[in-house]
């Protein structure tokens, strides 16, 4: 069995410092080179799919997918988790489609638009905790509104994402208020708002501390230094990407990610968790442009997706390197999702706040 839990997949990444990039899929491309890479590296795995994701592909179809890819690849440990949950019926139904983790994104409404209160974030993911908990899966908080800290607004990606301008405060979790949630929800994971932003358009210029709050991160994992902690929108957008996908055709706008050595900075302050879309779809529809401007008389889909996976691959075993993933796989023995419920039930996971177990009612 190598389907595994956030939860033990974050604290194995814990006690041995390091990350685990979480790569989004919609096809069946992309769970193969993302588990080629990581079988080549050795590196345990996070997949995730967004509502977007499940719609497109359908949730039998991404099951069988996953299912197929965990029979494939036996020595990787695969974590397969629902990014942006918008309310617990999504949860439910990743649950019951064999994901091992879900996302309650309580930072906005269930129309995944309108930025929530806290008391409502806490009271709806304290519901899928503790749903979650119950079999022994695995839940990722969010606090704060993820958006840009240079224009005030957030991004759509896969129908999901604030709109309009939200304040400043909002853009920026409170140190304060993450561990009040983090006690009061018992969340495995906590996603952080620090200027990231879903797409490619992150920032109009290289970021610096005024627009990528890396010190918010630093200061969490000060007050909340047992509590695993998630990058959205950390895709980098690396130029050379941009530039392959311009050189073919693509008119791509300059844009700037989130620079890999901010992610490790990261890393070395709690963060174990770091998702990446952009650079996987970059990666790929690079490669497509490339094959329809120099074949032009190519019509062989699979000519196209070949070299795509290829490019993937090579991203995704770069990240795996670049966040100390590789090497890690074969370390891991997987819990089973009965005996995780055991442990949730008896409270040996509750969180750990000021070095003590923090029993939360």
């Amino acid at each position: 069995m190598a389907r595994i839990t956030l939860r033990q997949l974050l604290d194995h990444a814990a006690e041995h410092d390091y990350g685990v990039p979480a790569f989004n899929i919609n096809n069946m491309e992309q769970g193969l080179a993302i588990m080629d890479a990581a079988a080549s590296v050795d590196a345990p795995v996070i997949i995730q799919a967004s509502r977007g994701a499940r719609s497109y592909a359908n949730d039998i179809m991404l099951s069988k997918m996953i299912d197929a890819l965990e029979e494939m690849y036996p020595q990787i440990p695969l974590c397969l988790h629902q990014d942006h949950g918008n309310e617990e019926s999504t949860c439910a139904t990743a649950l019951q489609h064999g994901f091992t983790s879900v996302m309650m994104d309580g930072s906005l409404k269930a129309d995944a638009k309108t930025a929530a209160s806290y008391e409502y974030n806490v009271d709806i993911t304290r519901r899928v905790v503790d749903m979650a908990h119950w079999i022994g899966a695995s839940v990722e908080g969010e606090l704060g509104v993820l958006g840009s800290l240079e224009h005030g607004g957030g991004e759509q990606e896969d129908g999901h994402g604030v709109e309009g301008e939200v304040s400043h405060d909002q853009l920026l979790t409170d140190p304060d208020q993450a561990v009040d949630f983090v006690r009061a929800t018992k969340v495995d994971a906590l996603a952080i708002a620090m200027g990231t932003s879903h797409g490619a358009y992150k920032f109009s210029r290289k970021p610096d501390g005024d627009i990528l709050a890396m010190r918010v991160v630093e200061e969490i994992h000060r007050r909340l230094p047992n509590t695993h902690l998630v990058m959205h929108g950390s895709s980098s957008v690396p130029q050379p990407l941009q530039d392959a996908f311009n050189a073919f055709g693509g008119e791509m706008p300059q844009t700037w990610g989130v620079p890999v050595e901010e992610i490790v900075r990261g890393i070395k302050h709690g963060v174990r968790k770091v998702n990446i879309d952009t650079d996987c779809r970059l990666a790929m529809t690079a490669a497509f442009r490339k094959v329809a401007v120099q074949n032009r008389n190519e019509f062989d889909p699979r000519k196209f997706l070949k070299p795509a996976m290829d490019g993937l691959r090579d991203l995704c075993r770069e990240r795996f390197e670049q966040f100390g993933t590789a090497g890690h796989a074969s370390e891991i023995k997987v819990i089973p999702l009965a005996e995780m419920a055991k442990r949730y039930r008896s409270g040996a996971l509750d969180p750990r706040i000021g070095g003590m177990a923090d029993a939360a009612e």
